[in-house]
């Protein structure tokens, strides 16, 4: 199994080879399973209520409720950015930057393996926004 020190030790004409696209697979079907069992457990609190005995057990309950809520919302635009990278994999284009067509970078898609955007694309795209 390729580990994150050799994936990084690879030659560069081996970026986005066999095995760094199964590395990656791995990575983000990891991280779907996650996040997958996060919405889960969320959704699972949601739909048993505590008894609620007076106003500050309701008060705390439904605070509770809008972060499970932020969390399901947050989890599922994850998992559809993973499948979006997944999908990308499949066709060959994971790795490399949807505006430029250059190589992310191998560092950058450890830490953001979902990154559709190499670093320069993204923080011109940022900057464009302001």
């Amino acid at each position: 199994m390729l580990t994150k020190a050799k994936l990084l030790r690879m030659p560069a004409k081996k970026y986005m080879a066999k095995e760094q696209l199964e590395f990656f697979t791995a990575l983000l079907n990891e991280q779907k399973a996650e996040a997958v069992v996060e919405i889960d457990d969320a959704r699972q609190r949601l739909r048993v209520p505590p008894e609620c005995k007076d106003e500050a057990d309701r008060a705390s309950f439904e605070m509770d409720s809008q972060l499970y809520l932020r969390i399901v919302d947050r989890k599922s635009k994850l998992v559809k950015k993973i499948d979006f990278a997944l999908r990308r994999v499949k066709t060959g284009e994971y790795g490399y930057c949807m505006e430029t067509g250059e190589p992310i970078g191998l560092k950058r898609l450890m830490v953001r393996p979902i990154a559709t955007l190499s670093i320069e694309a993204q923080e011109k795209h940022e900057r464009d926004e302001k």
